[in-house]
Formats: structure tokens, C-alpha cells, sequence
């Protein structure tokens, strides 16, 4: 029988001996009885600067990307070797203006603040405070983007009636209420310890929530706003291959097919695509 236990292609840091641990999630987080706060997954910080290899220099306006990192809300950063690559090779590859989300994290800093932070900030690309975003951003293609936790608060943030206000509704009858799925899907994990790790780490991040049906956290829940008042022109999905194979959407267009509406402010349905299909940037 194989092992539910995840592996990892580099090594985990064993725990501190000389301190105890008193809360772990996994390789993700540890808390120790001093209070100190590991996080053992995340690489060491890049420092900020020009990229040689991916630097764009374009004279038009270009489409801005608010993008919001994952990290189960507790780990995980701006300076994140990995996403800093990412979000280099998205901007040289669209191109496009990044502004990437440094918000603050649990449990040091409970939700609400990294939602508080993320609202702020897109709040602030919106404004064009900036001089430099207001030169070479175009503010009438701003797309908003995250993995994990990161498109969680995507979805909070487009949402949220402060960016709802003013921004062009078609108008439709809300859907019905959808059903809720508490089930594993496809090849999501069905192993009850692994299952109840996440439900520890959304009440560790968010002590004041209700629960699992907290709106924040499940965007299907009776008590959520009705996706129809997104405040927003498309929605791509992306869903690993085998969980939307188990679903059986048939004909997914790639993620490739939006980049060009993308480049140009064209409306679009909802994209679902499957990772596997999806171009490397």
C-alpha cells in the first residue's frame, strides 16, 4: 500500500531539539513553545531588482497583473524565489505591469490583515497614486491573479463591495443557490488526518472564523455572495489534470487561448484549463 506521506525533492529542516514544537502543519509550519515560527518549505528571499533575462521595455501601456501568492495563508512571500521567476517570465511573456501582492501572514498577523493588505493594494493600482503605474499601466485591462490561498483572496477581492461599486454589471437574475461539496474531488486527498491539516490551518490563520462554510473560505456556501456580482469581465480556473478529468469537462481550451484576449481587453466566458495543458512562461 502506498504512502499517503508527501515527499519532497529537497530536504525538510528537522525540528529545533532544543525547543518545542507545540502546533506543526506538516513540512509547512511549526510553532514552537517560545513562540518562534518556522517555515521550513519556503527558499530564502531573492533580492529585488532587474531580471537581464526577462527585462521588458515596452513604449505602450501595458496590462496591469495584481497578483496575490499562495502559502496556505502562512508562509510563502514577495520575495519568494520561485514566484519572483514566475512573475518575471508572466511579465516579459504577456508583457504586463506586476504588482505582487507582500501581504502579511498568520498566525503572527490572523486574517483578516492579508486580505486587508491585498484589498489595499489593489485599491491603490486602481487609484493610479503611483506615477509610475499611472505612466505605464493600463487601467482599463487589470487582471487579478493568485494560486492556493492566493486565489482565495482573489476571489475575496473581486468580491468585495468596495471594488463592486461602480464597476458595470450585466444585468441577470442571480443563479441558484449551488450545492455544497464537502467531499474529496478527484485526486484531491481523501486521507482524513491529511484533510483535517487544512481544516487546523484555516482556523490557526483565521481564529475568528465560523468554520468551514465561512464565506471567506468557501465561496459556495449558502451565506456567499452569488458569483454573478464578481467585479469582473472573465474568470480562468486552472484545475489540476486528473481532478478535471474526474469532472469530466470535456473540450478545455488551454490557458494559452487567453493570452491573446488578454493582450487586447476582449470579454470572454469562464476559462477552465488543465495545468498540464498550459504553456510554460
Amino acid at each position: 500500500m502506498a504512502s499517503s506521506k508527501p515527499s519532497f525533492p529537497f530536504p525538510v529542516p528537522a525540528p529545533d531539539p532544543s525547543d518545542e514544537v507545540v502546533r506543526e502543519f506538516g513540512p509547512l509550519l511549526r510553532i514552537y513553545k517560545s513562540g518562534r515560527i518556522e517555515r521550513p518549505l519556503v527558499a530564502p528571499p531573492v533580492d529585488p531588482g532587474h531580471d537581464a533575462a526577462t527585462g521588458v521595455h515596452a513604449k505602450a501601456k501595458l496590462p496591469v497583473v495584481v497578483y496575490v501568492h499562495g502559502g496556505g495563508f502562512v508562509a510563502e512571500s514577495a520575495a519568494s524565489p520561485s514566484y519572483h521567476l514566475f512573475l518575471n517570465r508572466l511579465a516579459a511573456a504577456v508583457p504586463a505591469l506586476v504588482v505582487f501582492v507582500d501581504y502579511r501572514l498568520a498566525p503572527e498577523h490572523p486574517l483578516p490583515a492579508g486580505y486587508d493588505d491585498c484589498l489595499a493594494t489593489l485599491k491603490w493600482a486602481l487609484s493610479a497614486a503611483d506615477p509610475w503605474v499611472a505612466a505605464h499601466g493600463d487601467l482599463a485591462r487589470v487582471f487579478v491573479a493568485g494560486d492556493s490561498a492566493g486565489g482565495n483572496i482573489c476571489h475575496h477581492l473581486t468580491i468585495h463591495p468596495d471594488i463592486v461599486v461602480g464597476v458595470q454589471q450585466e444585468s441577470r437574475p442571480p443563479p441558484p443557490p449551488p450545492p455544497l461539496i464537502h467531499e474529496a474531488v478527484g485526486e484531491e486527498p481523501a486521507d482524513p488526518t491529511v484533510r483535517s491539516m487544512g481544516v487546523g490551518l484555516w482556523f490557526l490563520a483565521c481564529p475568528e472564523t465560523s468554520g468551514m462554510d465561512d464565506p471567506r473560505m468557501n465561496p459556495m456556501a449558502l451565506a456567499a455572495p452569488r458569483l454573478h456580482t464578481l467585479a469582473c469581465d472573465r474568470v480562468m480556473m486552472g484545475m489540476d489534470g486528473q481532478i478535471s478529468r474526474t469532472v469530466e469537462r470535456s473540450s478545455l481550451p488551454t490557458a494559452e487561448d487567453l493570452i491573446p484576449q488578454m493582450k487586447l481587453g476582449k470579454r470572454c466566458q469562464q476559462v477552465f484549463f488543465e495545468t498540464k495543458t498550459a504553456p510554460e512562461i
